[in-house]
């Protein structure tokens, strides 16, 4: 995972920050599936590419973690069927 995502275990959620905004993607975790369920990222760094950062890092720290994925978030399902490398995390 990139030294920049965090995995907020007390929240509950990655983060990115960007330009003095915090870029947000909000899981829940049980029996060895994560749950995205929305991601957030303010109006002032929209179309950077900021999400899909965060997205993909977040993937990678599930797989790194041996978690399958259920994408709840639509920005994270879009992702992941745009990103065929990822599907075999698709609980």
């Amino acid at each position: 995972m990139p030294d920049d995502i965090r995995d907020n275990k007390a929240l509950h959620r990655f983060e990115l920050d960007a330009d003095g905004h915090t870029a947000v993607a909000y899981y829940r975790l049980a029996d060895g599936v994560m749950t995205f369920t929305h991601t957030e990222v303010a109006r002032e760094v929209e179309g950077r590419g900021i999400a899909s950062r965060l997205v993909r890092g977040a993937l990678e720290q599930a797989r790194a973690q041996g978690l399958k994925v259920v994408p709840r978030c639509s920005f994270v399902g879009a992702y992941m069927a745009l990103h065929p490398e990822f599907l075999d995390l698709q609980a």
